[in-house]
This record gives structure tokens, C-alpha cells and sequence, in this order.
């Protein structure tokens, strides 16, 4: 099943599974919601499965192997908005960082 999703283009998406790995190492499945959609990962502080619009999220959007479009962001505004090709830069660090000092939600 794995290399089948291999030969139809979702290894690129392994980095972000990688990365998942290590937030969980770390504890930080403590801190966030987690959400998918095909090739975006969404971070969230809400309790409750979905989103409304003052709440704020992360969106990691896989564009390729190694480049991901990375938006701190309401259902209105975009706060921030990044292209980065490694999932440790710093700037994803920190915009994880500000999402985590918002209010559980």
C-alpha cells in the first residue's frame, strides 16, 4: 500500500510525516490540534473538529518535495505568510510558537 502511494506522488509527503514524528516527540501533540486535507497540514488551539472564523491556524501546504507554503492565519486574515523548503526553519519554529501562546479555543 505504502509504495503504491510512492509511485502516485505522495512521497513528498514523507518529510511532513517526519515532522509529525518529531512534534510528537517533543510533546507538542499536547499543545495542537491537528487537521488534513489531501496535502495541508493545519495547526490549531480549538477543542472542537472544525474551525470558526476568529480562530487562528497554521497551514503547511506541501507544493512539492521539500517546498511548502507555511500561513498563520483567522478565517478573515492572513497574519503571515512564508515559502520554505526545510519543515525546521526557523521562521515555521516560531509562527508554532506564537499559535501555541493563543488561548485554547
Amino acid at each position: 500500500m505504502f509504495s503504491l502511494l510512492l509511485k502516485n506522488g505522495f512521497d513528498r509527503l514523507i518529510p511532513v510525516l517526519d515532522f509529525i514524528k518529531y512534534l510528537k516527540e517533543k510533546g507538542e501533540n499536547q499543545n495542537f490540534r491537528i487537521g488534513t486535507s489531501m496535502y495541508r497540514l493545519i495547526f490549531s488551539r480549538s477543542v472542537e473538529h472544525g474551525l470558526r472564523d476568529d480562530q487562528k491556524m497554521l497551514i503547511i501546504d506541501t507544493l512539492d518535495k521539500n517546498e511548502y507554503e507555511v500561513i498563520l492565519r483567522d478565517g478573515l486574515k492572513k497574519y503571515r505568510e512564508y515559502r520554505i523548503t526545510d519543515l525546521n526553519d526557523i521562521k515555521l519554529t516560531k509562527l508554532l510558537e506564537t499559535l501555541k501562546t493563543t488561548l485554547i479555543d
